[in-house]
């Protein structure tokens, strides 16, 4: 599994244990919701700054989508 898969399948999981839908998730991140479900599918890779904003919305340490 390479690196971009374990935090595409880390930040679902993540967003699911939380109880949020990508709507709530990409607003608290401010990022937009399609945005969003295209790092969940592992289409796109992320900034270091979108990590950081989706771990505030998440309320994790950004170390948990590499876990």
């Amino acid at each position: 599994m390479d690196l971009m898969e374990t935090v595409s399948r880390n930040l679902r999981r993540l967003r699911h244990e939380k109880g949020l839908s990508q709507e709530e998730l990409a607003g608290r991140a401010e990022i937009s919701a399609r945005y969003l479900g295209d790092l969940e599918r592992g289409q796109y890779s992320c900034t270091v700054t979108v990590l950081g904003q989706l771990a505030n919305g998440l309320g994790v340490h950004p170390a948990d989508f590499f876990a």
